[in-house]
C-alpha cells in the first residue's frame, strides 16, 4: 500500500475539469467557423479604395505563365529602349544612359559642341590621305605621309588644349561634384562628327554652354 494514496475525488475533479476545458476549446473552434455578424468588428482596418484597387490591378497584371512573363519583359525592355532613344535625341536627363547623366557630363558635351575641333574631321581627312597614299607617285605618297603626320599633331595639340580648358571650367562650375572621366568623355566626343554625336548637340557653335 502506498503511503500517500491519491484521493478519488482529486482524480474525478481533474478529469471533469479537463473535459470541460476540451469542450470549451471545441466551442471556440465551432464559433470561429460560423458566419461573422456584419455589424461585428472585423479586427482589421478596412483598406482605402485606392489601395484596394491597386492590389487588384497588381494581382490582375501578374503574369500567370512563363510565356506571358517573357512577353512582358520584352515589352518593358522595348519601351525602355525607346525612351532612351528619344532621350539621346532630346537630351532628356531622365532616360539617358548612366555614362551621359548628370550636369558635369552635360556641360562637357556642350563645351565640345560649342566649338570646332580638328578631331571631328579625322575620318574624312583619313579617307583623303588614304586615297593619296594609294596613288603610285612617290611625291604624292610623301605628301600623304606629311599630311597624316600634320593632322595627328594638330589633333594632339587641340585635344591637350581642350582638356586643360575644360578641366578649368569644371573646377570653377562644379567644385564639389564628381568630375572623374569627364575630360576623357569630352575628348571621345570630339572624335565624332557633329551630326553623328549622341546625345544630340543642344548648343550651337559659338554659343557659350
Amino acid at each position: 500500500m502506498p503511503r500517500h494514496p491519491v484521493p478519488l475525488g482529486f482524480v474525478f475533479r481533474s478529469r471533469a475539469k479537463s473535459e470541460k476545458e476540451s469542450a470549451a476549446d471545441k466551442a471556440l473552434v465551432t464559433d470561429s467557423k460560423q458566419t461573422r455578424d456584419p455589424q461585428a468588428p472585423k479586427g482589421r482596418p478596412t483598406p482605402k479604395r485606392s489601395v484596394a484597387q491597386g492590389q487588384r490591378r497588381s494581382v490582375a497584371n501578374t503574369p500567370t505563365t512563363r510565356k506571358e512573363a517573357a512577353k512582358r519583359s520584352r515589352d518593358e525592355r522595348r519601351a525602355a529602349m525607346e525612351k532612351q532613344r528619344q532621350a539621346l535625341a532630346t537630351g532628356d536627363e531622365r532616360y539617358l544612359p548612366a555614362r551621359d547623366k548628370g550636369p558635369v557630363r552635360r556641360f562637357a558635351r556642350d563645351f565640345v559642341d560649342s566649338r570646332f575641333h580638328i578631331a571631328e574631321f579625322f575620318l574624312p581627312l583619313a579617307v583623303i590621305i588614304l586615297v593619296l597614299s594609294m596613288v603610285q607617285v612617290a611625291s604624292m605618297q610623301n605628301v600623304a605621309l606629311l599630311l597624316w603626320l600634320f593632322v595627328i599633331v594638330l589633333i594632339v595639340v587641340d585635344s591637350i588644349g581642350l582638356g586643360f580648358r575644360l578641366k578649368k571650367q569644371l573646377n570653377a562650375r562644379f567644385p564639389d561634384a564628381n568630375k572623374k572621366g569627364a575630360v576623357a568623355y569630352a575628348l571621345m566626343r570630339t572624335l565624332q562628327m557633329r551630326r553623328l554625336r549622341l546625345p544630340k548637340p543642344q548648343v550651337k557653335r559659338g554659343e557659350r554652354p
